[in-house]
Order: C-alpha cells, then sequence, then structure tokens
C-alpha cells in the first residue's frame, strides 16, 4: 500500500463532491452517468451517500449489513445536505487508528480502518470524476485538479491486489491467459499481470491508465500507447478486472 493520508484525502474528496451538489436542480440530478449507466446523477449520489453509512456501521458495528441504507431525498437542496450528513458519518468512523481492526469485505487485504480510508477515497475520487463528466464540467475541473498521478498509481496497484483476483474467486471472471504490463510514464512505474512474461504492453499517464481499468475510458483511449500483442492485452482488460 501506498504511504498516504489516505484519510486526508478521504475528506478531501468526500468535499469535493459535496462542492458539486451546491447549487444543482432536479434537471441536473436527471443527467446520465455515462460510466456507471444507467444511473443518473440523483443515483450516483445515492449510491455515494449510502456507501459511507454502510462503511461506517462495518467500522462501527463490525459488520456487512446494509442496516442504515436510507433512499436519498430527491429534492436538490435535501439532497445536498443528506449527502453531507453521511460525509460526517464516515469521517466519524475513519478517524481511529489505521490499524484498527473493522469489517471488510475481502481477505486479501487487512481488515482494518485503513482498508477503508484507502478504498473510500479512490472510490469517492471516481466518482467525482463520473459526477463532473455527468455535469459535463470536467473539461474545466480536470485541467485544475486531473488525477494525483502517485494517487492514481495506487489506484492501479489496487486493482491488482484487491479487485481483480477478488472477481477471480468470486468466479466473475477467469484467470487471464497471457500476461499484459502497464507503464505509467509519469510516474516511472509499472505492473505486471497474468502468467509468464507480458505479451502486451501498455502506457500512459497513471489517471488515463487507471481509468481505463476501471472502464471510464476504452482501450483505445488517447494518452494511450499499446504494443506487443494488443489484442491478447485487450482480453487481460476486458476480463473484467473490476465490479
Amino acid at each position: 500500500m501506498a504511504d498516504f493520508d489516505f484519510f486526508s484525502v478521504l475528506r478531501s474528496e468526500l468535499d469535493a463532491y459535496g462542492a458539486l451538489l451546491v447549487g444543482l436542480t432536479k434537471a441536473d440530478l436527471e443527467r446520465q452517468v455515462p460510466a456507471c449507466a444507467p444511473w443518473t446523477l440523483y443515483e450516483l449520489t445515492d449510491h455515494l451517500g449510502n456507501g459511507n453509512l454502510w462503511v461506517t456501521t462495518a467500522v462501527q458495528e463490525g459488520h456487512g449489513r446494509n442496516d442504515q441504507e436510507r433512499t436519498a431525498p430527491h429534492d436538490p437542496a435535501s439532497l445536498h445536505t443528506w449527502y453531507l450528513s453521511t460525509v460526517d458519518q464516515i469521517t466519524t468512523a475513519l478517524s481511529a487508528d489505521a490499524a484498527t481492526e473493522a469489517w471488510t469485505f475481502s481477505s486479501l487485504m487487512p481488515r482494518t480502518v485503513g482498508f477503508w480510508q484507502r478504498r473510500r477515497a479512490h472510490e469517492t475520487r471516481m466518482h467525482r470524476w463520473d459526477a463532473q463528466h455527468a455535469l459535463g464540467a470536467a473539461a474545466a475541473i480536470d485541467a485544475i485538479d486531473p488525477i494525483a498521478p502517485a494517487f492514481a498509481a495506487d489506484a492501479i496497484t489496487e486493482v491488482f491486489e484487491l479487485f481483480a483476483p477478488r472477481m477471480i474467486q468470486r468466479g466473475l471472471a477467469a484467470e487471464p491467459a497471457s500476461a499484459l504490463r502497464l507503464t505509467a510514464t509519469d510516474v516511472g512505474r509499472s505492473w505486471e499481470y497474468g502468467p509468464g512474461e507480458p505479451v502486451s504492453e501498455v502506457a500512459g499517464a497513471a489517471s488515463d491508465l487507471a481509468l481505463m481499468l476501471w472502464n471510464r475510458v476504452g482501450v483505445d483511449a488517447e494518452g494511450l500507447a499499446w504494443s506487443g500483442d494488443r489484442a491478447a492485452g485487450e482480453r487481460v482488460v476486458r476480463a473484467p478486472l473490476v465490479p
């Protein structure tokens, strides 16, 4: 796991998502979120807020039941207030020491508060990207505040440490038939996934690679450079690697 203050990143991302909700209309909340189809922006916010409540329960009560799940209000101002209430709850729950034991959804990683600090930081950042795109604001906002390269690199690591093996474990994906190398040109790091020597490679900025792995951009997105057996590499990416 990278040496990040994930809790600080999470708090910043939760606040940034909340800022996107300020002043929205019902029409805005009905906008489709392409990366999370068929969700609307309202449904994305409902998902993120209820995820905050779920993690709060996981940490404070030690189980994964959705006992706190609530239908978020549809009125824009009330939705914002409700979302902020979920932020208060998750930040209180995750303010504990990262090494504190907590229920998590996987035995592949340590079952600690730190797991959730990291997981929710990435979850919230990715969904902020989704919301920006749904609102048509991505070009303006991401130009000022792109996904930080080192943080995006950790998102890639998380996919291969946690989600890709979990997809196989749950029977939702098959073991890759060949290996793929991903190289983040802006942080000087590479990852290999699959058996044997890589037969293909995709290189690009860490943020572009992370967005590709999470199905936010396609394998042919601008900024991604493929070499070797591209078809085999694309099959690895489309396994799928994430839920």
